[in-house]
């Protein structure tokens, strides 16, 4: 009996991810160089490994409280007082989440009552429109260009708001175009921000990672404190995705809430991770400094390597993805990605898999080897060579 009209239709009706489909072709292929995936190809650093043994070690397997070892939280909090010189109670203001994923989800499922409006962003991150519509709302998204390095203006977010608008996500530095926004430019749109009554869901999971512009939070600027929540976590910036531990940090309303289903859903995030976490938040800046070191030599390396093979290349300052215009071949994003696999086993994601204005893009996710970025490069070049004729 087929179960397939019991589905939710909100569900039913959500395509599968973009991202995802070329993984599965990928798995069944050899040889295949990938530059699909948004991991670290570092080992997570020895002490955050060696804290997580000697919790196990000493048998701290039990649940934590709801919001996190109020240890880590203390930590996330000295964090971002010594980092982003943000100041929150790591009592009430802070939560540890199961990845940044469920940060996103909890905070739309809080947030959102039905039919409410919720600006993105795009290109962005293939999560917020799915968990928007699961949440009840109404994703709107914002086409963001190459010309205006794929920024946010405060005219085009002027543009979208409705009456029905609550809540915008601010995705920056960005996943998949890289790109960052600057202290000034946030300012203006905080301005709209406020006169408009929005709050706003800042994703700064990438904020360690930026190269010669130091990351700003929005939640720094005049009036947006009280209005935000920043959502981050350990994948990126430590090389732990596989220890799924995320944090949310606002205004103590909204953490109670976002706490509240956390609880009923998940009770809290996994123990030995958190202990791990501790290390990361007290001893890892080294580690985050020497990783984005090696990003940035190879951010450079891909950079050059598309203009060199004659595609324009937006010049990533955020992340570790490079996001070129395939504009030039006149293929389709995914014509370009599905054709590129199959003649010379590189993967790399169509750039429409993000949103409608990444149509003509491809994304590139340089967290590999130099060794597997150049071949891959010298692969995409001879494909392109062809295409260009």
């Amino acid at each position: 009996m087929s179960m397939a009209h019991k589905i939710a239709k909100k569900v039913s009706d959500m395509p599968p991810s973009g991202i995802r489909r070329f993984f599965d072709i990928v798995n069944e292929m050899e040889d295949v160089i990938s530059l699909g995936v948004g991991e670290p190809d570092f080992d997570t650093p020895w002490h955050i490994r060696e804290e997580a043994i000697y919790s196990l070690e000493q048998g701290k397997t039990i649940y934590t409280a709801n919001a996190g070892l109020l240890a880590l939280r203390q930590e996330i909090c000295n964090y971002m007082q010594r980092r982003f010189n943000l100041t929150y109670d790591p009592t009430n203001q802070a939560l540890v989440t199961v990845g940044g994923s469920e940060g996103i989800d909890i905070s739309l499922r809080v947030l959102l009552d039905g039919g409410e409006e919720v600006l993105i962003p795009e290109p962005s991150f293939v999560a917020y429109m799915p968990c928007t519509v699961f949440a009840g709302g109404v994703p709107v998204p914002i086409e963001t260009f190459a010309e205006n390095n794929f920024k946010l203006t405060a005219k085009q977010l002027e543009e979208v708001i409705t009456p029905k608008s609550k809540l915008l996500i601010l995705p920056y530095p960005n996943n998949p175009t890289g790109a960052i926004m600057e202290k000034s430019e946030l300012e203006e749109i905080a301005k709209i921000i406020i006169k408009h009554d929005l709050l706003v869901l800042s994703d700064e999971i990438y904020a360690e990672l930026t190269y010669g512009t130091e990351h700003v939070s929005i939640a720094s600027i005049e009036g947006m404190y009280e209005r935000t929540i920043i959502l981050s976590g350990f994948s990126k910036a430590y090389a732990m995705t596989g220890w799924r531990l995320g944090y949310a940090l606002g205004p103590i309303e909204l953490i109670a809430a976002m706490t509240k289903m956390h609880q009923y859903a998940l009770m809290c995030a996994p123990t030995t991770s958190q202990y791990g976490a501790i290390s990361a938040m007290k001893n890892g800046d080294y580690d985050v400094e020497e990783m984005r070191k090696s990003y940035d030599a190879r951010r450079k390396l891909m950079i050059n390597g598309f203009r060199k093979m004659g595609l324009s290349c937006f010049e990533p300052h955020g992340a570790f993805y490079v996001f070129p215009s395939i504009k030039e071949t006149n293929m389709t994003s995914e014509q370009f990605c599905e054709e590129l696999l199959n003649e010379e086993k590189v993967a790399v994601i169509p750039g429409n898999a993000f949103g409608r204005s990444g149509e003509g893009y491809i994304r590139c996710s340089y967290a590999y080897s130099i060794e597997e970025l150049k071949e891959a490069l010298t692969r995409i070049e001879r494909f392109v060579s062809k295409k260009l004729k």
